[in-house]
């Protein structure tokens, strides 16, 4: 049993690698960009750019409330191979043409609720195999995978848009997608309710619900710290969603043609903060870890102010402030899916961290589309660092008060 926990735990993690194609956005956008200004093929509007990378967000988010429901009630298998489907569908339906809405209803609506509905079940079907100490560190695995992709996916996006333009790239990802994922998909199987209260029931002074008496969605709703872990979540995400949105664009001033090594170096940050944050949040507590992470995120994006607005940044210190501004953002991936286990229980984890992931969504969403349109009207990202500073201060405060709801 145990190396069928394994081997659903490494299934789930080279579906999220796979999933992880939304954070290689940033080369496809400076690829969309070259091709409105040179007048070949794309005719957006400047401002719009990002539109269809915070829709994908959007729709993302909002799916995992049905793909959680879905996963509770139908297992992971037919909830991943849904987003198999959705994923696959979106990408050849982009890469078909260069207008602006059927990029809005390929990659934003279709890809975005195809990456929903297989990353609602890849998590649950992990943690299920383990004891409650383990449920960080399996979460971080897991998901990881999500945000290592830019390692591959940007250098590999950057080639074959070079060699075969922006429509033939997206047609390889979406075959090479589908054979990937749909294989991968086949190991995903959920252990047996008893299995999982033996090892909840074996789990000496874990004080985690158990699958019989999770808190239903009615009841989750009702409670405070939904709201307040709603809101952290949304500030967390949505300012790192905002860094990764332009990352390439901000760092090409010091690495030029070579922009993408940032992307890639942001997601190796990205990813390490999943298993990190997953594993000391297993030792001290996801609030306590929580706390550190965004105070250290905060004022990264104080710093990342005047390193914005040089015109000769260099190479180093960009790439350092990608590395941890992606760690810290990648931590959230982890620990906001183990707070919900911890806290509600697994019997209706998927709809209930859908609903939670609402946040994440949003977040993305208009920090994205604000910092797009913030930075079409005034040329630079400075405005953006200081909102998202001062959001993320907010939820420090935010998670103080939280620390205090759980003491009483």
């Amino acid at each position: 049993m145990k190396n069928k926990g394994i081997a659903v735990t490494a299934a789930g993690s080279l579906i999220s690698l796979v999933l992880g194609i939304l954070y290689a956005w940033s080369i496809l956008k400076v690829a969309i960009e070259e091709s409105i200004k040179a007048g070949t093929g794309f005719n957006w509007e400047i401002s719009s750019l990002n539109d269809p990378y915070s829709v994908a967000l959007l729709a993302f988010a909002f799916t995992m409330i049905v793909s959680g429901k879905t996963q509770d009630k139908l297992g992971p298998r037919i909830t991943t191979f849904i987003g198999v489907f959705l994923v696959t569908g979106g990408l050849l339906l982009s890469a078909l043409s260069t207008d602006y809405v059927v990029w809005i209803i390929g990659y934003g609506i279709m890809t975005g609720m195809g990456i929903g509905f297989g990353y609602a079940a890849i998590t649950p079907v992990a943690i299920k195999w383990f004891p409650p100490q383990k449920t960080g560190l399996i979460t971080g695995i897991v998901v990881s995978g999500f945000g290592l992709a830019s390692v591959y996916i940007a250098p590999l996006y950057t080639y074959l848009i070079g060699k075969y333009g922006i429509s033939g790239a997206l047609v390889i990802f979406a075959v090479g997608f589908f054979v990937i994922s749909f294989i991968s998909t086949l190991f995903l199987k959920n252990p047996s309710d008893e299995y999982i209260r033996n090892i909840n029931q074996t789990a000496s002074g874990a004080s985690v619900k158990h699958i019989d008496d999770g808190v239903s969605t009615g009841k989750m709703l009702r409670s405070p710290s939904f709201y307040i872990l709603w809101f952290v979540y949304f500030a967390g995400a949505g300012a790192g969603l905002m860094v990764i949105g332009f990352l390439t664009e901000m760092v090409k001033k010091g690495l030029g043609e070579s922009a993408f090594i940032a992307v890639a170096i942001l997601a190796v940050g990205n990813a390490g903060g999943r298993l990190v944050a997953g594993w000391i949040s297993d030792k001290i507590g996801r609030i306590k870890t929580l706390l550190i992470l965004y105070s250290a995120q905060a004022l990264l994006m104080f710093i990342s102010v005047p390193v914005s607005m040089n015109d000769s940044p260099g190479v180093v210190i960009p790439l350092l402030l990608a590395t941890l501004i992606g760690f810290n953002y990648g931590s959230n991936l982890a620990l906001f899916p183990s707070l919900s286990k911890d806290k509600w229980g697994l019997k209706n984890f998927g709809i209930n961290y859908g609903l939670l992931f609402t946040s994440w969504g949003l977040g993305g969403f208009i920090l994205s589309r604000v910092s797009q349109m913030i930075k079409a009207s005034t040329g630079t990202f400075e405005y953006s660092f200081y909102l998202a500073g001062i959001l993320l201060v907010v939820s420090c405060i935010t998670l103080i008060l939280q620390l205090r709801v759980d003491k009483n």
